[in-house]
């Protein structure tokens, strides 16, 4: 019997990570599988010493259409129904919580829990003709769990707009909205999205990894709060052996040389 395509693909380019949402037929709807199929492959590239960015991305013609919604729709039960919910919740927290960031790689359409898990990756570059939105209202159905993402990454007004009308955005309007950092011809995608994934593992790895912890913390607290925390971060960060190198290079006018300690 033929073997099963994997859910997800994984291909590493030095130290970036590709990871492929592999269900092109299905618009890589976000089935149960698939959903742990992501957070497998991202606990493996956490664990990675050697992976300091990961790209997401989408097989086929789009991104990701959202939730299966045919699968929701042949497993009635609310068992399951909370299963789908809870694993996605936990799937978009393993995104902020991953030690790498991680860069979505848009083309097509993300829509729903689509455009839920653009809005929850930390960069996030598409083509130009690429469509986002929240039309689990056209459905009966309010895009509840996309809408936390959503609020957080966009103007609230701006995001309730999406949710309220379900109409698709441009990848130009998306932009301008803070939901994606650019938009390039679609011709561009991969070449835009190598480079800046190639800018950012070339920093050093533990202070990626300090940042990235830093910044999504503290934008949960108050303002004191934050920068009482972020400056014991940057006491600790100075401790770093790269930190060291970092600044002897800059003040002696050379290349640092990262050990990623």
């Amino acid at each position: 019997m033929p073997t099963e395509d994997p859910l997800v693909l994984r291909q590493d380019d030095g130290a970036v990570a590709t990871l492929t949402l592999n269900r092109p037929k299905a618009y890589n709807a976000l089935s149960l599988g698939l959903m742990n199929a992501v957070l497998e492959a991202l606990a493996k590239i956490d664990q990675d010493p050697a992976i300091a960015v990961v790209v997401l991305e989408g097989a086929g013609r789009g991104f990701s259409g959202g939730h299966d919604l045919k699968e929701l729709q042949a497993n009635p039960s609310q068992a399951f129904r909370e299963q789908t919910f809870k694993t996605c919740s936990q799937m978009m927290l393993a995104i902020p919580r991953l030690r790498q960031p991680v860069i979505a790689k848009v083309q097509g359409i993300a829509t729903a829990a689509g455009c839920q898990v653009v809005a929850t990756c930390d960069l996030a570059i598409a083509s130009d003709t690429a469509k986002f939105g929240t039309p689990g209202v056209n459905i009966g159905l309010f895009c509840s769990t996309p809408m936390v993402a959503l609020s957080r990454a966009v103007h609230r007004k701006q995001a309730m707009e999406m949710l309220l009308t379900g109409e698709l955005i441009s990848a130009e309007k998306a932009v301008s909205i803070g939901l994606i950092n650019r938009a390039v011809p679609e011709d561009a995608l991969a070449v835009e999205t190598k480079a800046l994934a190639d800018v950012i593992a070339s920093k050093s790895h533990k202070v990626l990894k300090t940042g990235k912890e830093a910044f999504h913390r503290q934008i949960e607290m108050s303002l004191e709060e934050a920068y009482t925390y972020t400056g014991g971060v940057m006491v600790e960060n100075m401790s770093y052996s790269d930190s060291k190198e970092g600044i002897d290079a800059f003040i002696n006018k050379r290349p640092p040389l990262w050990t990623h300690e």
